[in-house]
C-alpha cells in the first residue's frame, strides 16, 4: 500500500533540509540539492515506519493543507 505524505523542503546556505507532516516522531532528511533532501527524507520515513510500525502514521487526521506563518518571541 502506498501512503502519500506532505513534505516541507527548506533551502539553506549549506544545503537542503526536508521533513514530513503527519508522522509521529521526528524524521529529517538533508542533502546538497532539493532532490537529495527529498530522497533522504523518503528513506528516513521508510526506516521510521519499519522501526516503529505503521502506527506512526497519523491516518485519522491527515494534513489537508500546510501554511507558513511567522510569530515573534522574546529572547
Amino acid at each position: 500500500m502506498l501512503k502519500q505524505l506532505k513534505v516541507i523542503v527548506e533551502k539553506h546556505s549549506d544545503g537542503y533540509v526536508a521533513y514530513p507532516f503527519g508522522l509521529k516522531g521526528v524524521v529529517i532528511g538533508e542533502g546538497d540539492t532539493y532532490e537529495e533532501a527529498l530522497a533522504d527524507v523518503k528513506s528516513a520515513i521508510q526506516f521510521h515506519i519499519e522501526t516503529f510500525g505503521p502506527e506512526v502514521l497519523e491516518s485519522d487526521q491527515p494534513v489537508l493543507e500546510a501554511f507558513i506563518a511567522e510569530t515573534r518571541v522574546t529572547i
